[in-house]
């Protein structure tokens, strides 16, 4: 495991030599800031409507978090979802289509090392779009009074969402030597892990036991309740599990290219 930094830097390094993660990062700090600005023109527009039906019951339960922290966030995640996918579409694919994934199996690298470093390199990189959306709540602290649990909350549950995302798009790119097919795989998983609660609700899951198990599948209910500040050992452990489950796929798929 001694080598994961290096693989996790080398890769990091092969994502600002090319123009992806400058497109990626202007992108994500563009569609931040756009969605921080229509939630703030949207949170004071409310409070305007309040005071003129003079609803101040109302107007005293609104909060920052809950109006205006919160669903900037859920809009963050969504975002992230169709970002990660070009993150992670060469993490393995790339190595195929260039010719060096001979060399780096022959190397002394295990195969632990160049799966969590290449899964590093790609979290490494989505923390830093986190500390993108955390610049945005941060000013409210300055002007408002903001709950520092819930944004803190809501925080790490959208850093946990995007490693999760980072995870499912290793496994994807470990499956093919294509980055557009890749891209594709990886953006129906995630699509379709989102849309799982609605599933459920549908009912077409059938059971009730079977719609409770895709909810309990889906990124987005974990993170709901990270972003209301309830910080919950059995949320941390589905994201851990579903990173780990999806680097051992990886694995699995790259060590099964090895004896072809």
């Amino acid at each position: 495991m001694r080598h994961v930094g290096n693989v996790a830097g080398r890769e990091l390094r092969s994502l600002f030599v090319s123009p992806v993660a400058y497109g990626v990062m202007s992108l994500f700090s563009v569609l931040a800031g756009l969605f921080f600005v229509l939630n703030l023109a949207f949170f004071n527009d409310l409070i305007f409507r309040l005071q003129q039906f003079q609803a101040f019951d109302q107007l005293q339960q609104l909060n920052l978090n809950d109006q205006l922290i919160g669903e900037f966030y859920g809009s963050m995640s969504v975002v992230l979802l169709f970002l990660i996918p070009g993150i992670t579409m060469g993490l393995f694919a790339a190595e195929k289509t260039n010719g060096t994934q001979e060399l780096l199996m022959t190397s002394p690298l295990t195969m632990w090392d160049i799966v969590l470093g290449k899964f590093l390199g790609g979290a490494l990189f989505v923390t830093f779009l986190v500390f993108i959306v955390g610049c945005f709540p941060a000013l409210l602290f300055v002007y408002g009074d903001p709950e520092v649990g819930k944004t803190v909350g809501g925080l790490i549950g959208l850093l946990l969402v995007g490693w999760t995302y980072v995870a499912i798009g290793a496994f994807a790119s470990s499956l093919t030597r294509n980055q557009v097919v890749a891209f594709l795989i990886t953006f129906v998983l995630l699509l379709t892990m989102l849309l799982l609660p609605a599933v459920s609700d549908l009912g077409i899951a059938g059971s009730s036991g079977a719609g409770d198990l895709l909810r309990y599948l889906s990124t987005a209910i974990h993170f709901d309740n990270l972003s209301k500040g309830l910080v919950d050992t059995s949320d941390l452990a589905y994201f851990a599990a579903m990173i780990a489950g999806f680097l051992l796929l990886a694995k699995t798929a790259v060590e099964s290219a090895r004896w072809r």
